[in-house]
């Protein structure tokens, strides 16, 4: 059974489960900032998981390391891929708790394509004023060097009474990545220049269709790249640091219910998709070493603009 952790800190209230310590909830004042599950409830899209050894797709779930080939469990839907990691599927267990804070650890110990050992730790915390961070921590406790990529799996959200098309967004990308059907990388990043993915400048999203990974990002003083949706009342703001250089964006089309697009996944991610193959970005720790992601979300004012300034 699902253990819930409920966190609160001024107007915010955030609830965390132990399974894959996913964020199920995230709300001000009553008003819903994320597009959630109930602990221990269904999961739809991968609803606030976090993405740990991989985010993202591994094309037919193969990958060679260290001269190795590995086959992976094929996890993906309708499609040939290894999808989103493995700790999502994982009991998470807290090793500490407060009413602002909780800190939840795992230790996956190999898997079928993954023979190697991690030890991940989440730490979830909440400001009353600064909202929600999230710390993610990946250490080799194994033996041998690792292949690593970190990500998560919010969907924000705006108004209930605003749908998606109507939405203005602002995404700090000046690259987008081309993908195939299969949504694995085809050739480099390209700018987002001149196409209907160029959302530097806020504006509505429209009748725009995402399922698309970005990179490089646009940081500001605070070193934060926000990605900042806006609807008739609310606006909502995630951020991420330099440590996780690239974001999955997707509109979730009919994922909700038919012709529903209220939601947006804005995926922080370490590497894109398919680095298990390609070694995009893909961070390898020795033995004993550590690697870490952050990401925050909150609750924007009228003084928003100052977090949209860039360097």
């Amino acid at each position: 059974m699902s253990e819930a952790f409920e966190l609160r800190a001024g107007g915010y209230r955030a609830v965390v489960e132990s399974r894959g310590a996913a964020l199920c909830r995230l709300d001000h004042d009553g008003d819903e900032l994320l597009w959630g599950h109930e602990p221990g409830g269904e999961v739809r899209g991968f609803q606030g998981q976090l993405l740990v050894p991989w985010p993202n797709r591994v094309g037919e779930g193969r990958y060679v390391f260290g001269g190795v080939e590995h086959q992976l469990e094929i996890t993906e839907r309708g499609g040939g891929s290894a999808i989103h990691g493995l700790v999502h599927a994982l009991t998470w267990h807290a090793d500490s708790v407060a009413p602002d804070r909780v800190v939840l650890g795992c230790v996956l110990d190999g898997a079928p394509g993954y023979p190697f050992r991690l030890r991940v730790t989440a730490d979830y915390r909440l400001d009353a004023e600064a909202g929600l961070e999230v710390a993610v921590t990946v250490d080799n406790s194994g033996t041998s060097a690792a292949p690593c990529g970190i990500g998560a799996h919010p969907y924000v959200r705006v108004d209930t009474d605003t749908v998606l098309d109507d939405a203005t967004l602002r995404l700090p990308a000046h690259l987008r990545q081309p993908v195939d059907e299969r949504k694995l990388p085809v050739g480099p990043p390209r700018p987002v220049a001149g196409t209907d993915h160029d959302f530097r400048e806020a504006r509505p999203i429209g009748a725009t269709v995402f399922d698309t990974p970005f990179t490089g990002l646009r940081y500001g003083h605070d070193e934060r790249a926000w990605t900042v949706l806006s609807g008739s009342t609310t606006t909502v703001g995630l951020w991420t640091d330099p440590g996780c250089p690239w974001l999955q964006v997707y509109s979730a089309d009919n994922l909700v219910e038919p012709g529903n697009r209220g939601p947006l996944a804005v995926e922080p991610m370490t590497c894109p998709p398919n680095a298990l193959a390609t070694g995009d970005d893909l961070r390898v720790l020795a033995p004993g070493e550590r690697t870490r992601a952050r990401f925050g979300i909150a609750r924007l004012g009228s003084g928003a603009a100052g977090v949209l300034e860039g360097p």
